[in-house]
């Protein structure tokens, strides 16, 4: 794992709110469903499945926002950016926006989702694309490639 060169630090467009990224990605990740559309006022949201022990706010205090469900969203009090969420049902892993990485120049998703949704100008260069979200059978096949084949810092 020392390819990845860990630990990455981010943080929001204003600099108040700050992450610390401490252990590889499970998967980096485009949706290109209409709420990500909207949420990221883009074709697609970026996001970069951290497992939970190897992410930590370190600066700021960010705010739940967009949709107040159980899956929630957090921005940045100030400038508003969307930061990362922890999905419903899914505590082991926190969706962290990988453009607010300090070097995001790497980053580029492994798979694509919601392509039913997908703008038609909007490419993504996924190795993996879904109509919808994968079948759960599908994640530790993908998590496994993306562990010896995914991009990373420097390569």
């Amino acid at each position: 794992m020392s390819d990845w060169k860990l630990p990455w630090d981010g943080g929001c467009r204003c600099g108040q709110v700050r992450f610390r990224i401490s252990v590889a990605p499970l998967l980096t990740m485009a949706c290109h469903c209409r709420g990500c559309q909207r949420m990221s006022a883009s074709a697609y949201s970026l996001s970069a499945a951290i497992p939970v022990e190897g992410f930590a706010v370190t600066q700021g205090e960010p705010v739940i926002g967009g949709l107040h469900g159980a899956t929630r969203h957090f921005f940045c009090p100030h400038c508003k950016s969307w930061m990362f969420t922890r999905p419903e049902g899914l505590d082991h892993f926190v969706n962290v926006r990988p453009t607010l990485l300090d070097d995001a120049s790497w980053v580029a998703p492994f798979v694509e989702t919601c392509t039913q949704t997908r703008l038609p100008s909007a490419v993504a260069g996924a190795s993996h694309s879904y109509e919808s979200f994968p079948p759960m059978e599908d994640y530790s096949k993908l998590v496994e490639e993306y562990a010896k084949h995914g991009p990373r810092p420097g390569r």
